[in-house]
């Protein structure tokens, strides 16, 4: 087969390119390891910043998204039983996060690449890329029925993530890895419970930080610190409950949380990894093929599809006026938003975890929280970077 570009990987970068570019008339393909069903109902990031929303608008691919999604622009942090809002909304013109869960903007973004004559290829296996830095590299891969295939194309779009075959193509030495590992570890619950908060919850509390995102009417996400080497068995659903009631408890209030029946219990550890540049001679690396980033301010799917929209302007400038100076630039245009996310992850990451091995850090997040709480700069501040440029 013979395609303009190749796409390794359905996910939020890999099928925005694919529709970006498709609807400008570059041919491609795409090929993805695991099933349809798999891609459409894996449970990961739920927050779409307002730039993400608008380039799928200007895609004709939000819709539904529009309709089903609920718009957030308040978040609040509990500290020690007191509560406090943000409302980054009013402070940053009037933008807004819209909650809507990833296995969703993928189902949006497969039907409307295929709807328009898209090709996928789901349940690939044994992919190899091979001549990256010549012309005309090509990926082989064993298709759904056993049949090895091979396509050559101009370039190829890695969009694998961090464990995909992309990255790992790359000679060792061509890139320079950057990685961070924050010592602390999450466990991440998802629950058939309703919301019990219309804003997203951080709390902060002595024993540690609990958080809890809006998923759906019916579907929560709760994050709960624990010690580094836990296991998901180490925690009953009984315990779960017990720690979330205590980290959020109020001083003075009814609020009380929804319980409901936990379907998924895992444990996350808290990393950041950057690679640089984020291409290799074709190949060029998208999301988290290119870096990993905390759920702390909900980046990580905003950054991927921002790297498609980067890598995708660049690509019909290519195709449509022969200028290479978007090609050339993709890594840095891209690594500038990168490491300001990467900034303001961490910097959240220290604002509302517990350092049980450092009372003082502990300290220093409160201290944090109580100059967000009081100074309008400093919300100010805090807004632009969470509601994203």
């Amino acid at each position: 087969m013979k395609r303009s570009v190749t796409v390794v990987g359905a996910g939020p970068a890999g099928l925005t390119l694919a529709n970006l570019i498709q609807q400008s008339g570059i041919d491609c393909i795409v090929i993805e390891k695991a099933s349809r069903s798999q891609v459409e109902t894996r449970p990961r990031a739920g927050v779409l910043e307002h730039r993400s929303v608008t380039m799928l608008e200007s895609l004709g691919l939000a819709d539904r998204l529009l309709m089903e999604a609920d718009r957030h622009g308040t978040c609040e942090f509990r500290v020690s039983g007191k509560a406090f809002q943000v409302s980054y909304s009013d402070l940053y013109g009037g933008r807004e996060h819209f909650v809507y869960p990833q296995q969703e903007v993928v189902k949006d973004l497969i039907g409307g690449f295929l709807d328009s004559g898209g090709d996928i290829r789901f349940e690939v296996s044994d992919v190899e890329l091979r001549d990256l830095t010549s012309s005309s590299p090509s990926v082989a891969f064993t298709s759904a029925d056993g049949t090895r295939e091979t396509i050559t194309s101009d370039f190829v779009a890695g969009c694998d993530g961090f464990h995909g075959v992309s990255r790992t193509s790359i000679p060792e030495g061509a890139l320079q890895e950057f990685t961070h590992h924050h010592g602390i570890e999450w466990l991440t619950i998802l629950a058939e419970a309703p919301p019990s908060t219309k804003a997203t919850i951080y709390a902060l509390q002595d024993d540690g930080f609990a958080g809890h995102m809006l998923r759906s009417a019916t579907v929560s996400r709760f994050y709960l610190q624990v010690p580094v080497g836990t296991k998901p068995s180490d925690w009953s659903d009984e315990q779960v409950w017990e720690a979330l009631h205590k980290r959020f408890a109020l001083h003075e209030s009814s609020w009380t949380l929804t319980e409901g029946k936990i379907i998924e219990k895992r444990v996350l550890d808290m990393r950041s990894h950057v690679v640089e540049p984020m291409s290799y001679g074709r190949l060029y690396l998208l999301g988290d093929a290119a870096h990993i980033i905390t759920p702390v301010g909900a980046k990580g799917m905003n950054l991927a599809m921002n790297d498609a929209a980067t890598f995708g302007r660049a690509l019909i400038d290519f195709y449509g006026t022969g200028s290479e100076t978007g090609l050339k630039t993709y890594s840095e245009d891209c690594l500038r938003r990168i490491w300001r996310a990467q900034e303001f992850s961490q910097w959240m990451v220290n604002m509302i975890h517990t350092d049980v091995s450092s009372p003082f850090f502990g300290r220093l997040a409160q201290a944090r929280l109580e100059h967000l709480a009081e100074s309008p700069a400093y919300r100010a501040t805090f807004a632009e970077n969470y509601v994203g440029p």
